[in-house]
């Protein structure tokens, strides 16, 4: 049986303020912000994380991680040194642990010219104290955090551009020290984890397949090529992009190129339990990487205003090859 999560908050970049959206039960439509953090003055935000109790966020900006009270008092600061003057082609990342107490942060230092390697850091979310300083075999551009519904685990999919992707996971042992191990590919992108916790979902970094692997070793479960959904692989591909709709339905995305020129997707559902395909769903995205599912058959999608907008299929059908129309 799933463990009930708590409600999702998320937070969005708007005017140089960090907007934090809960994700509840009955809140569907164009979402209000919960609570609103402005910066300190000069900061950039890149990615934010805030606590679920809406008191504090955590924010990194090309130079530094820095965490406020929501009425904008500085909790702890921690520079990256030495200081950067690259502007493009590297943006940290930063997520909270499950249980709050620990903030994970991805240093991309290569890119940013500042150290020979890549450094994934955990601090403690009340004082910002270093509680382990991991150096990584990686020179990447970006990254993204997956936490784990269920045992805390924390996931790393750190992207190297043209040279592949390298997912690594961070665990906090007994007693309390983290520890991290690197899956042995180089070349697939970390999507999603199930709602569950069971599995996740990669695609391959040349997005000719996307698989389910076994968490937390990594064993793959099944894979399903372009050609399983009914496209020539020759013009069509799969997105780095969908995710969980309900811990028994994934979402993947195809997109390609017709003769004119002119751009497509299409978005797919995966029976996870069988491994195969179940039929289309129409999600309202607006672009391949707009609709993000959140594993309880709800999913978002950004508003012309920058909002997020959650919807659903309750009560209507998107599965047997004909694409829904959400609620």
């Amino acid at each position: 049986m799933i463990p009930a999560q708590p409600p999702k908050v998320i937070t969005r970049h708007r005017d140089g303020e960090v907007h934090a959206y809960v994700v509840g039960p009955g809140a569907f439509g164009t979402l209000e912000p919960a609570a609103v953090f402005r910066p300190r003055a000069g900061d950039e935000v890149v990615e934010s994380v805030v606590r679920p109790d809406l008191e504090r966020v955590v924010y990194v900006t090309q130079n530094g991680v820095v965490c406020l009270t929501r009425a904008g008092d500085l909790v702890w600061a921690s520079s990256f040194e030495p200081h950067s003057d690259v502007r493009h082609g590297h943006r940290p990342g930063v997520s909270l642990s499950l249980d709050g107490r620990t903030v994970w942060v991805y240093r991309p230092d290569v890119m940013a010219q500042r150290a020979r390697a890549d450094r994934w850091v955990v601090y403690g979310a009340d004082t910002g104290e270093v509680l382990a300083d991991r150096e990584l075999e990686t020179a990447g551009h970006g990254a993204r955090h997956c936490v784990h519904p269920v045992d805390g685990s924390v996931y790393l999919d750190v992207g190297e551009g043209q040279d592949g992707s390298v997912i690594l996971r961070g665990v906090t042992g007994a007693d309390g020290a983290p520890r991290f191990v690197t899956y042995p590919w180089p070349d697939r992108c970390l999507i999603d984890l199930a709602p569950g916790g069971q599995q996740f979902m990669t695609v391959d970094h040349g997005q000719g397949d996307v698989a389910f692997h076994h968490h937390p070793g990594g064993e793959v479960q099944f894979t399903l090529s372009v050609e399983a959904f009914g496209y020539d692989p020759e013009d069509t591909f799969i997105e780095w992009s969908g995710g969980y709709l309900t811990p028994d339905t994934a979402v993947v995305t195809l997109g390609g190129e017709r003769p004119d020129e002119e751009e497509w997707f299409r978005h797919h559902l995966v029976d996870v339990r069988t491994g195969t395909s179940a039929g289309e769903i129409a999600l309202d995205a607006t672009h391949p990487y707009d609709g993000m599912p959140l594993g309880d058959g709800s999913w978002l999608t950004e508003g012309p205003d920058g909002r997020p907008v959650r919807r659903s299929r309750t009560g209507r059908s998107a599965v047997a090859g004909s694409p829904g129309r959400p609620s």
